[in-house]
Formats: C-alpha cells, structure tokens, sequence
C-alpha cells in the first residue's frame, strides 16, 4: 500500500502529538517488539515508536523493518522517533480517529 503526499502528511500532523507507544532496545526488532507493535496497530493504526541509543539499529531501518513486517506505511522519522499507520477496517468508526481516544 502506497500513501499519497497529502495522506502522509495529514497523518505527520496527528502524530505529532502521539505519545511513543513501542521502544525498540538494544536487542533490536524481538518478536515480543513485534507482537506489541501489531496490537498497538490493531487498536490504534497510527503508532510512534522510538530507538534506543545503544542498539546499532537506526530509526530509519527500525522503521522500514517494522512497516515491511507489519505490513504498514512508514509515515515520518525523526531522530531516533519513528510513526508507522495500517488502517485496521474492523476498528469502528466514531467521530475521533482511534489513535484520538
């Protein structure tokens, strides 16, 4: 799934002011990292995420990794800060987005 410019950066605004739900450690992308990525994804869609410093992995690559295996869309990096968003269809709708609730 490729997002549009105006998508991405609709999605860069609402993150901004997400609190960081995944932190990678030292250790890298663990399948235990991955399954607390799906389910925040899952429930939320649009998830930031943050890098320590002592691994060896960058935000950059955490973040394609990530996206690629979750099967979602890199929306923005920044330092160590990542956010990735897969839309979630069976989520329902209310008047807020479910990253807003």
């Amino acid at each position: 799934m490729t997002m549009k410019g105006k998508e991405r950066a609709a999605l860069r605004s609402e993150a901004h002011h997400l609190d960081v739900h995944v932190h990678i450690g030292h250790q890298g992308i663990t399948p235990a990292i991955l399954q607390s990525m799906d389910d925040v994804l899952r429930t939320h869609e649009l998830v930031k995420s943050q890098v320590a410093r002592a691994g060896e992995l960058t935000a950059r690559d955490a973040a394609h990794a990530m996206a690629e295996q979750m099967g979602a869309d890199v929306v923005q990096v920044i330092g160590r800060t990542f956010t990735i968003y897969r839309e979630n269809p069976e989520l329902k709708r209310g008047d807020l987005p479910p990253w807003r609730v």
